[in-house]
């Protein structure tokens, strides 16, 4: 059992939008955003931003499985849960209810990509207006095709992985 630790996210020289994810014993594939890794996170660049956040809490489907074994804050996913990425709104990188009137990110989503979703302290304290929002990691697609931003792994990768994460537990990502 790892306490606090650090995930390490690294692009494959091969392919930006994939990459390794290595924490203590455990190496996955992962997803990453459409542009590859930045230094530079803009809203709607399609990049994951490189950096050193910490896991904060995570949201879970608990109509597509069974509560994650975890021992970082979670709550279930309801189909009125949202996330600001609207960043005219004074809720900007923030969850809300929907409706909503601003623009806003579904957490209740059709595909698989939201049943598992940690929140990364990415742009969060306090929020800059246009710096990324909804920065997450989360469940890939089957193909692993890139994100619009985030990091994503296999579904029981991820279950083995939360089941091993700590309070404190930081991804370092580039």
């Amino acid at each position: 059992m790892v306490t606090g630790g650090i995930i390490d996210v690294r692009a494959l020289p091969s392919d930006k939008r994939k990459g390794l994810l290595r924490f203590g014993g455990f190496t996955f594939p992962c997803a990453l955003g459409r542009s590859g890794i930045t230094r530079f996170k803009r809203e709607g660049d399609g990049a994951t931003p490189s950096g050193t956040f910490e896991l904060l809490n995570i949201y879970f489907r608990a109509d597509k499985g069974s509560r994650p074994s975890a021992h970082l804050p979670l709550d279930v996913i309801h189909q009125s849960d949202g996330w600001c990425d609207d960043p005219a709104h004074s809720r900007y990188n923030r969850p809300v209810q929907l409706p909503f009137s601003g623009s806003h990110e579904k957490m209740w989503r059709q595909d698989r990509l939201y049943d598992i979703v940690v929140v990364l302290d990415c742009n969060m304290h306090p929020p800059i207006r246009g710096k990324g929002s909804a920065i997450f990691f989360h469940i890939a697609r089957e193909d692993y095709r890139p994100t619009e931003g985030c990091v994503a792994i296999d579904p029981m990768h991820m279950r083995t992985l939360l089941a091993e994460v700590r309070p404190g537990t930081v991804m370092r990502i580039g």
